[in-house]
């Protein structure tokens, strides 16, 4: 089994991109986690970020036959990105929401997902550990965390 974790735009900034709420650990301390993670309930993982909305789109769109599912952190294309949605809406895999900060505690223009509807889930709020929650909670979907 093998899951798919692809993060959206700034997440490469992550350490330094406002720790007090995106925490202190970096994309690849986050990696490296789930790699641990990934090893204790026995499933293999692949990894991409991108700033750029096509690229994410065509990862969604490119992930089946690879990967079983996808634990999608999409940054601030979580509240606008249509072509995201239906990238998920499209695609056969199983797609799960994360999110380090609790995006309803945030502004406004952040209370709204536009892939939720198409996600079976959103975990958010927890930080860095929301990953290894997402991983298991996507291992439990797929029937691998038993």
């Amino acid at each position: 089994m093998k899951i798919l974790v692809l993060n959206g735009p700034n997440l490469n900034l992550l350490g330094q991109r406002e720790p007090d709420i995106y925490g202190v650990s970096t994309l690849a301390d986050i990696e490296s986690m789930c790699l641990d993670t990934g090893r204790d309930i026995g499933v293999e993982l692949g990894f991409a970020q991108s700033n750029h909305e096509g690229a994410l789109v065509d990862a969604i769109q490119g992930a089946p036959g690879t990967y079983d599912g996808i634990v999608l952190n999409a940054g601030a294309y979580t509240h606008s990105s249509i072509a995201i949605r239906d990238a998920i809406s499209a695609t056969t895999l199983p797609v799960l929401e994360l999110h380090l900060s609790n995006v309803h505690a945030r502004e406004g223009f952040r209370h709204h997902s536009m892939i939720a509807p198409v996600c079976i889930g959103v975990i958010g709020g927890f930080g860095a550990t929301g990953y290894l929650l997402a991983l298991r909670a996507m291992a439990n979907h797929l029937g691998a965390d038993r």
